[in-house]
């Protein structure tokens, strides 16, 4: 007898089990692009996923989150003093609660296309939780019973929890967690944000373009502290340029009420509020697995160990995504999803990318990839710089969003490209051209010499690298004369 993804089932100590050849316990983007690829090379697949399929990500992380954003910065754009420059003088009539319902949509349709492609690829897909209970079987734990499933191969692709502060606990009303915000039914009058990373700046950009007072209480001294301290300075005045309040080295000492008590440098603040958004991060969730039933151990961070292949050191399970080390961000978990699946599947295949971008769609859209300035110089690398403003870009300069910049980072000796840093307009897209010259080892010359079609934002990439080598066009610097440089 064979199920609907060809696994055979039989009975096991009165338990009904399951065999497969690939078992991927998470849907998100990491474990169904396993599954997915998996599938495609041959094998019997069973995805295992305890909530929605597409996990994180698609649920409550990147698809609605840049939904609402999206709707927010034509709301903004509508109404704002350029707008009425260009002769547009709207009045827009906004329904929160019926942006909320386009967002559903929005996440439902790329949901059930996530489940129509892992039943087309013939993926089976199970509902339940699922831990080892040795390095060839899992248990998971289903609304019908617990199921057993024998597996030759296995991925965890188990993502992450929300972490939480201990002293403003989540009770999802007033002090509320990234995933409550996508069930809002009304707009906050007022709200504290508390937190100083990527989810943080998002949802304070989002927030104050709909009309919310937003404050930012933060304990470090700048925003967005791993990425280019360019980035987060552009970020704290896009955010300042939008009303938004932020309080640097500060701490939400307790809540009374609908105020925060809020303390800097020892003087006691308060600030009003509707809603308290907890922004401390994300954690990776591993810890229910049974990984201690399994030959599966972690590396110096707490974190699962793999290898080059996501291989962990039990032979038969791969890792990838948020369970192990590098950035919490969904393409990385899609490509090392694709390794897991090919090595599972007995093809040499690795994760040996050099370059991962990163995307933050606050105020302004922030991207990066590569090494910054101080990451340069501690591997030793003397570097040159190139940079370009989009005040002196014509497709920037034609949507008045002229704020922002491109900058490029290269090896002095030369000329490799290191890393590239976008604030502006298009930040997202832009990053893409960066990342493909930094893992193919493209120099300033190649990112130089191409033609990029005009009026584009892209230009501006060409030109940050031109400024890098001394020969920049739309952009004058005083130079020796006769040096080109």
């Amino acid at each position: 007898m064979r199920n609907c993804a060809q696994g055979r089932i039989h009975l096991v100590m009165g338990e009904l089990a399951t065999r497969t050849d690939l078992a991927v316990i998470g849907g998100g983007p990491g474990g169904y692009t396993a599954a997915i690829r998996a599938a495609q090379l041959g094998l019997d697949v069973m995805l295992i996923e305890k909530g929605h399929i597409g996990g994180c990500c698609t649920n409550v992380g990147c698809i609605p989150a840049k939904a609402l954003i999206h709707m927010a910065g034509r709301k903004h754009d509508a109404e704002s003093g350029k707008a009425k420059e260009m002769g547009i003088n709207a009045t827009i009539l906004f329904d929160f609660k019926k942006a909320q319902e386009w967002k559903a949509g929005v996440v439902k349709d790329l949901r059930d296309g996530i489940a129509t492609l892992c039943k087309l690829n013939g993926v089976e897909v199970m509902k339940g939780k699922a831990f080892f209970t040795s390095s060839k079987t899992l248990s998971v734990e289903t609304e019908s019973g617990l199921r057993t499933v024998e597996f030759g191969k296995a991925v965890i692709a188990s993502g992450t929890s929300i972490n939480g502060l201990e002293n403003l606990p989540f009770d999802h009303e007033r002090i509320i967690d990234s995933d409550d915000i996508f069930e809002l039914e009304s707009l906050p009058a007022s709200m504290v944000i508390v937190g100083g990373g990527y989810i943080a700046v998002e949802m304070a950009a989002l927030f104050a373009k709909l009309g919310t007072k937003v404050s930012i209480v933060y304990r470090g001294d700048r925003l967005l502290r791993n990425m280019e301290p360019e980035l987060g300075s552009a970020a704290l005045r896009g955010l300042a340029s939008i009303g938004i309040d932020i309080l640097f080295k500060s701490e939400v000492a307790r809540v009374e009420g609908n105020q925060a008590v809020v303390m800097t440098d020892g003087v006691e603040r308060r600030l009003l509020f509707d809603r308290m958004l907890v922004a401390a991060g994300r954690t990776p969730h591993f810890e229910a697995l049974g990984l201690e039933k399994t030959g599966v151990k972690l590396d110096a961070s707490g974190l699962i160990a793999v290898d080059s292949a996501m291989k962990t050191n039990d032979t038969n399970i791969y890792a990838v995504g948020d369970a192990v080390s590098g950035p919490q961000l969904a393409h990385k978990a899609f490509r090392q999803g694709k390794v897991a699946a090919e090595a599972a599947a007995g093809l040499k295949s690795a994760f040996d990318n050099v370059a991962i971008p990163m995307v933050v769609f606050a105020e302004p859209e922030l991207a990066a990839v590569g090494m910054t300035e101080e990451e340069a110089k501690k591997q030793g690398y003397g570097i040159i710089i190139g940079k370009f403003p989009f005040s002196a870009s014509g497709k920037a300069r034609t949507m008045a969003k002229t704020e922002g910049f491109v900058k490029i980072i290269a090896d002095s000796a030369g000329g490799l490209v290191l890393g590239v840093h976008i604030a502006g307009a298009e930040a997202g897209t832009l990053i893409a051209e960066a990342a493909l010259a930094i893992e193919m080892g493209a120099q300033l010359e190649d990112l130089a010499a191409t033609i990029h079609a005009h009026p584009t934002m892209p230009e501006s990439v060409m030109e940050a690298a031109e400024d890098a080598l001394g020969r920049g066009i739309h952009m004058y610097r005083k130079r020796a004369k006769g040096t080109g440089r």
